[in-house]
């Protein structure tokens, strides 16, 4: 995929809010197949399109690349094939010995693009018209309800749904917020005639509680953006957050991320990496040869190799 086409990819992908990891190969010192500006795409599936070096670097790219999707932060990443007796790594930045490379060290940018989080209002009062205003400026995308789809055409998760509309099509809105899951869900109302809407939702105490009415957080609003800002700030305070734990201790945690058997990287655990069935685990490997050696003595990595496995219950040695 040459440059032109990963930019193009990352456009479609931005419009159809998937999100993926973009890596730019920022430094290269021979020998190494990659080059200074090669470009990448990896997505949550830990797939790879593009090219910023080998099979042994892809694999350490494509572990840290779906740690970064957790946290959103960008990481430089430098990759070499010996032990550096250096610091320890600053914010932003992570050293990984990779002994499966031939030669050279690698500098790789990663970003971590990930779609704006659904904030859906529904209503045409001059509530819902500032939280439309205001919204973006949080970094929401805003929309009706039930919001947009993705493209398989399914309705893609919202973060918030706000229902402003004074009566109009409350039941139905909040009642379908809730089978959906949203994370918050609010009801624009006075206390008294919210008591009266829930009471008719049709659903459990349980359910009904998790209706914010009236949402918002008690600032003292009086005006249509400053009822807004309560409520976006309630959104905010209670929004999910990322881990923030550091990224070679959040890849070694993510389910996706096995370890080599032989060589003992880190590795995605994913359908487009390298990885063999043996006796009833799945093994993952950074590069061919070390899926070699492994085929060819199981036993002698066997021992230092319980990470490694899935426990996917496959049976068969089959390569792929």
């Amino acid at each position: 995929m040459t440059r032109p086409e990963v930019a193009e990819r990352a456009a479609a992908l931005r419009a159809d809010r998937v999100p993926y990891v973009h890596a730019r190969v920022v430094m290269a010192a021979r020998p190494t197949s990659a080059k200074a500006g090669d470009e990448a795409i990896i997505y949550p599936d830990g797939t790879m399109e593009g090219f910023v070096g080998g099979a042994c670097a892809e694999s350490t790219v494509r572990a840290q690349a779906l740690a970064l999707l957790d946290s959103g932060e960008p990481l430089l990443l430098r990759i070499t094939p010996t032990p550096e007796d250096a610091p320890p790594s600053e914010p932003g930045t992570l050293s990984v010995h990779n002994p499966c490379l031939s030669g050279g060290t690698l500098e790789i940018f990663l970003e971590p693009v990930v779609p704006a989080p659904l904030l859906a209002v529904h209503g045409e009062s001059p509530i819902a018209a500032a939280l439309r205003a205001m919204g973006p400026r949080l970094g929401y995308q805003v929309s009706g309800w039930p919001g947009p789809t993705d493209p398989a055409g399914q309705p893609e998760p919202v973060a918030a749904v706000v229902v402003a509309s004074h009566g109009r099509d409350e039941e139905e809105v909040l009642t379908a917020a809730l089978a959906a899951g949203a994370p918050y869900v609010g009801l624009v109302a006075s206390r008294k005639r919210a008591e009266a809407v829930l009471a008719g939702l049709g659903v459990d105490a349980a359910a009904a509680g998790r209706v914010h009415s009236p949402a918002g957080l008690d600032i003292g609003a009086r005006t249509p953006e400053e009822v807004a800002l309560s409520v976006l700030a309630e959104i905010v305070a209670l929004r999910r957050r990322p881990s923030g734990r550091p990224v070679a201790s959040a890849a070694a945690e993510q389910p996706v991320v096995a370890v080599d058997p032989v060589c003992g990287m880190s590795v995605a655990a994913v359908d487009a990496s390298l990885h063999l069935d043996h006796q009833g685990g799945t093994y993952y490997f950074c590069g061919s040869g070390c899926l070699r050696a492994f085929a060819a003595d199981p036993a002698g990595y066997l021992p230092a190799a319980g990470d490694a496995a899935t426990g996917d219950n496959a049976t068969g040695d089959t390569a792929t």
